[in-house]
């Protein structure tokens, strides 16, 4: 069974999404949970299902530091795919090719649009109201080291209404990201997704 770490900064409801996935169908093993800081919801949520933390922490190393330790620990494991689910560092080339075509992200808007540097959280939906498009949604991308630019995996749309808040449209994003994200990991864990380039194919 293939083993996966999860990257996560925040409250972990996409986190969450690929553990009750994997608890119900069993495609793999979340052997870590790599948290940006100490103290978030995505911490609690490891430890009720018995997942170890791998914690970063600004008292003891740098950034550098810890993506160092990180992907040590995790070779060391046999850790085969990496799911940025929340994770709002940008992660080094250096890291990125250490697991290259193994890491996924989970952006919410339809790349390319409303992505890249600067666009995270409530400021994606923020920005794809004021510009007044009619569709958005959530991509789950594969990560190369340019933000949000690399290959697509996967993408759904979601309609944008015209009394839609940043909040209520993020709301219906997330029922799509909390569907969408434990369908690309079983579908990597199975070795049922073949990249060609910027071309990704399920077999």
């Amino acid at each position: 069974m293939k083993k996966i770490a999860v990257f996560a900064s925040g409250g972990g409801t996409d986190f969450q999404s690929v553990i009750d996935a994997n608890e119900r169908e069993n495609f793999c093993l979340i052997k870590y949970l790599v948290a940006s800081k100490p103290e978030i919801g995505a911490i609690d949520r490891a430890k009720k299902h018995g997942i170890e933390p791998l914690v970063f922490d600004n008292n003891t190393e740098t950034k550098e530091e810890f993506y160092a330790r990180v992907a040590k620990v995790l070779k060391e494991a046999g850790v085969e795919y990496i799911v940025l689910a929340g994770w709002l560092w940008v992660v080094p080339t250096s890291f990125i090719k250490e697991f290259e075509n193994a890491i996924i992200n989970i952006h919410p808007s339809l790349i390319p649009a409303f992505c890249g540097m600067g666009y995270y959280g409530l400021k994606v939906h923020q920005a794809a109201i004021e510009y007044g498009v009619k569709l958005s949604g959530a991509t789950v991308h594969f990560v190369e080291a340019d933000v949000d630019g690399g290959a697509i995996l996967m993408q759904r749309a979601v309609p944008v209404e015209a009394d839609d808040t940043p909040e209520s449209l993020q709301a219906r994003i997330l029922e799509k990201e909390h569907r969408m994200l434990p369908e690309c990991v079983k579908l990597l864990c199975e070795g049922r997704v073949e990249k060609r380039g910027r071309k990704v194919y399920i077999r």
